[in-house]
């Protein structure tokens, strides 16, 4: 079937990327399959993520079909790009319905795109994954691709205004090789390495990444255990 949706829309990011002057560092796009189904697996800091996890897949000509809140598709906007790029809504409250939509997906050799930290992490470290992309990638017996995002926090993030002005915000993103995931092993544990992945591939990113805060007030984007403002995992559960 004909993608008369996706394609205008990586078009129109790209053109937004380039007014803005986002300077995007993407490296191991290579990881990605050529084809065949995978889960793609992408840490949270900020509401864009899903569209620069999606261009990781380009490179190879893949498309993501991301698994995202149900309420995102009821928007007057957004509701029809969605259900036009054939990403997957979830309602919380009856997953079940999601979960087989995307393991259809993906043993028709789709690339299924899920963020399993659920919401966007406040203190941009990682939290704890949920063990449903694991779960799925082996019931449809296809790798994992780990993905780490640095940067896109700055853009539009949780608790901060969105920043969608030419302001030459470089974004970060490493792609890292395939996770088997056999059917005879415990998904915690293949999440637990799975997590431990992306966490190598955030590290590589903030390494590479070419900004720092130019003062105390700049830093919030910046983890407390980086020497950044952001408050950290313990304080925003408290806050929360």
């Amino acid at each position: 079937m004909a993608e008369l949706v996706y394609p205008p829309v990586i078009g129109a990011a790209h053109t937004l990327f380039r007014a803005l002057d986002i300077r995007i560092d993407m490296k191991g796009t290579e990881n990605i399959p050529r084809k065949g189904g995978a889960v793609l697996v992408s840490n949270h800091v900020g509401y864009l993520d899903f569209i620069f996890a999606g261009l990781a897949a380009r490179p190879q000509k893949r498309l993501v079909r991301f698994m995202a809140k149900e309420s995102v598709f009821r928007h007057k906007v957004s509701g029809p790009l969605m259900r036009g790029m054939k990403h997957i809504p979830v309602d919380r409250a009856q997953g079940e319905s999601a979960y087989q939509h995307a393991l259809d997906s993906l043993r028709s050799g789709e690339i299924i795109g899920v963020f399993p930290e659920a919401t966007i992490s406040q203190s941009f470290t990682l939290k704890s994954f949920k063990s449903g992309a694991a779960r799925m990638a082996q019931e449809a017996g296809v790798p994992l691709i780990p993905v780490a995002l640095w940067g896109t926090q700055r853009l539009w993030t949780k608790g901060r205004p969105k920043n969608l002005k030419r302001s030459h915000i470089p974004v970060t993103m490493r792609v890292g090789e395939p996770l088997e995931t056999p059917a005879n092993q415990y998904a915690g544990a293949i999440t637990r390495r799975l997590r431990e992945r992306v966490q190598e591939l955030l590290d590589a990113a903030q390494r590479a990444y070419p900004d720092k805060p130019q003062n105390a007030a700049d830093s919030w984007w910046l983890p407390a255990h980086l020497g950044g403002t952001a408050p950290t995992a313990a304080q925003v559960k408290e806050a929360g």
